[in-house]
């Protein structure tokens, strides 16, 4: 099972990296930066994968101290509202991810909106460019 998942996600992995841009279907949101998405293969083949939206960082969920969870409840209820389930969004400049089956890419929603740069202008997120994070906690 391991290998397979390895090998969709390799697959996966050819497929964008020459592509500029993939639709993808949203099938649930994980927290304020984060959700999973269907992605068709060029076999037709669909994957499951985890989005990472680049260049923001939010709240987590289970965060260091009060503010920062009801922060990341907060970020995460509006991803939801950007990115109903079921939509179809726009991956772009995607890379791969510190985790596996995990990919970071800017994502533009149905509208054509920067999601990044909408929780980031709603002060939901903050720009991020990866290292270490700065606390959310006063």
């Amino acid at each position: 099972m391991m290998f397979r998942r390895i090998g969709i996600f390799i697959c996966l992995m050819c497929v964008v990296s020459h592509a500029y841009a993939v639709p993808a279907v949203v099938k649930y949101i994980v927290d304020g930066d984060t959700f999973s998405a269907g992605v068709k293969l060029e076999d037709e083949t669909m994957v499951s994968v985890r989005v990472r939206i680049r260049n923001v960082d939010t709240p987590e969920l289970h965060g260091e101290c009060v503010d920062e969870i009801v922060a990341a409840n907060v970020a995460k209820n509006r991803l939801a509202e950007m990115l109903p389930v079921g939509t179809v969004v726009e991956l772009g400049n995607i890379k791969d991810d510190k985790y596996l089956g995990r990919i970071d890419a800017t994502v533009r929603d149905s509208r054509g909106r920067d999601v990044g740069r909408v929780l980031i202008r709603e002060k939901l997120g903050r720009a991020y460019s990866g290292g270490k994070r700065k606390s959310w906690c006063k």
